[in-house]
């Protein structure tokens, strides 16, 4: 048997681009037969519609309100429902996942640290970095950035992406290093277009699930440009 999960999707309750409230996209992804999604919203250095001048800890609270609720609905209506957050810096973007709103207010350095630095943090504290769309090309992007010995994953088929070229240079890019390849939609809305799904044999509960699997070779497949 076969699940269905979404790894990259932003509801606007903390990203500005988002059209799509935590609760609707839940909703969304179980009537289109999914197991479970991944919420990754825009962090503070990305596209946040978060206000900037409230202090650190109530900004983390309402960061994670889209998250939970996703959480409220899902649980509802039988759909798993997991933290992320989608980490910029200058424009590179870093799916993270296995840290949670307390991880977040005990480490405002964050805001501050270099790149290498964050991912260093983040696997000390257990998670797990999946490099997000590595090749797009935008003209919020200085610079492609490149980190294969550092990154667990690549994000290799990105139905955001508005150029199909952007999705083949990431699988190469996977290929060469050999690094571990997802899918995600990273989905701000509800329009039926594009999607890109990671596919498991193995039914995931938590965000702890979901890296373990990553880890250890055990997607099936994924669906998107490459299946």
């Amino acid at each position: 048997m076969e699940y269905l999960y979404e790894t990259h999707c932003h509801t606007s309750q903390a990203s500005a681009c988002a059209s799509v409230t935590g609760g609707e996209l839940a909703k969304f992804y179980k009537a289109r037969g999914y197991d479970g999604i991944i919420v990754t919203d825009h962090f503070f250095n990305g596209n946040t519609c978060i206000d900037q001048s409230l202090d650190w800890e109530k900004r983390c609270e309402l960061y994670c309100a889209g998250y939970k609720d996703a959480k409220r609905v899902g649980d509802r209506i039988g759909l798993t429902v997991m933290f992320g957050i989608e980490y910029s810096y200058k424009g590179t973007d870093l799916l993270t996942y296995g840290v949670d709103e307390d991880w977040l207010k005990a480490h405002p350095e964050v805001m501050e640290i270099d790149v290498h630095e964050y991912i260093k943090l983040v696997h000390e504290s257990g998670g797990m970095i999946v490099h997000a769309h590595p090749f797009r090309e935008a003209w919020y992007i200085d610079t492609i950035r490149l980190y294969p010995y550092e990154v667990d994953a690549v994000e290799v088929f990105n139905a955001g992406n508005h150029d199909a070229q952007f999705n083949r240079r990431a699988l190469w890019y996977a290929d060469s290093y050999g690094l571990t390849k997802t899918a995600g939609s990273d989905r701000h809305d509800t329009a039926d277009k594009g999607c890109g799904v990671t596919i498991f044999n193995e039914k995931i509960h938590t965000i702890q699930d979901y890296i373990r699997l990553v880890k250890s070779s055990g997607i099936s497949r994924l669906i998107g440009e490459y299946e």
